[in-house]
């Protein structure tokens, strides 16, 4: 019997690496002789490079850059050497879990480091940059992030503005001609899980901005000064970003990304899925199991675990999916390929009791899972 296991990060409690291992112990406890095919996962968010560093025999190289608030940090990004192949996670430079609480601001955050981790992959000499956009402080458009390559904001007087998110509705025009020259070169794409628009009442200052630490008036601000920016890169670049799937991402980074880079925005766990190999991991497997913190209907809208079993289900394998809190509706997920789900919490806990406990209260439940699965396989 060959079983994959193909968790997401339980948030706060377990990496996908971690989730994973918790996993197989459970697995062995059922079943000691069955194969294991261990396939950590993500959708673009947090862990994405520390995955990949694993899966893909790759090297962590670590560099100071900005951060959110333009304050020295230490971020990592994953280097693949024989693919030509750099994964830049934006959350190590400009993520939301940088910054306490109390600093959280979006008109002051942005994703210059993000840029700059862009500007190191070009000096290992990548061929094929991977940026994912989760997580991130910022609802800048990207400006941050493209000034550190080169191009200039200016303003009606032709000075540079503060590439941060409260500068947006300053830019009068955009000098791209500055843009590092080695990225014609490079095919750059963007990871994300969402497929939020720039702007308006589902856009990025809209939906995100208030998590992010905006104030109701930032959000109006931060989301006309997106439109703003829209309309001058439409105007100086030649691009339409404004209703663009995915460019409302980490505060309009998907914009940016495709604007100035050229980058091709897509479904962040289908091409993580496509780098780890998971098509071919699943041949001859009897069983999936994935896994992720919260599981509800919005888990069929390209997370990781819906990609998963998507992929399950088109060879004819069940798919079950453990969760640390099951939502509403997740009926829609049987149609995607999650046969069941099930909680990994035995009883009533509190959130910060189960979080503390994630290792063990997994690998608890996914021998469980394994136990009732080979019921049925006995039949």
């Amino acid at each position: 019997m060959k079983i994959v296991l193909a968790p997401n990060a339980f948030k706060g409690s377990m990496s996908a690496m971690q989730a994973v291992l918790a996993m197989e112990q459970g697995v062995r406890a059922a079943c000691p002789a069955v194969e294991v095919c261990k396939i950590p996962v993500a959708d673009g968010g947090d862990g994405l490079a520390e995955i990949l560093i694993d899966a893909l025999n790759g090297e962590a190289r670590v560099f100071s850059v900005h951060g959110p608030l333009h304050e020295p940090v230490q971020a990592a990004l994953c280097y693949v050497p024989s693919q030509g192949l750099v994964v830049v996670e934006m959350a190590v430079a400009s993520g939301l879990a940088l910054l306490a609480p109390e600093h959280r601001d979006p008109m002051r955050t942005t994703t210059y480091g993000t840029g700059e981790l862009i500007r190191a992959a070009l000096d290992l000499g990548a061929q094929r940059i991977v940026v994912g956009i989760g997580g991130s402080a910022t609802i800048d458009g990207g400006i941050g992030m493209a000034a550190a390559l080169g191009v200039r904001f200016l303003d009606a007087a032709g000075e540079a503005v503060a590439p941060v998110g409260g500068s947006l509705g300053q830019i009068h025009r955009i000098d791209a001609s500055g843009l590092d020259p080695r990225l014609a070169k490079v095919c750059c794409e963007a990871v994300c899980d969402v497929d939020n628009p720039l702007v308006g009442p589902t856009g990025a200052a809209a939906v995100y901005g208030p998590q992010k630490g905006a104030t109701p008036e930032q959000v109006r601000s931060l989301d006309a000064g997106l439109s703003h920016l829209a309309d001058r890169i439409a105007a100086d670049l030649g691009h339409e970003v404004r209703d663009l799937a995915g460019a409302g991402a980490a505060g309009g980074l998907g914009a940016g990304l495709h604007a100035f880079l050229g980058a091709e925005l897509r479904r962040g766990v289908d091409l993580v899925l496509e780098l780890l190999g998971l098509d071919e991991q699943l041949a001859g497997a009897d069983l999936v199991i994935t896994a992720e913190g919260q599981i509800d209907f919005q888990t069929a809208f390209g997370k990781a675990p819906a990609g998963v079993a998507e992929r399950a289900k088109a060879r004819g394998i069940p798919c079950i999916a453990i969760a640390g809190s099951i939502g509403e509706r997740i009926a829609a997920l049987h149609q995607i390929g999650i046969d069941a789900v099930f909680s990994l919490c035995p009883g009533p806990m509190i959130l910060e009791q189960a979080m503390a406990q994630g290792p063990s209260l997994l690998a608890a439940t996914t021998e469980q899972v394994l136990r009732c699965y080979l019921i049925g396989s006995d039949d």
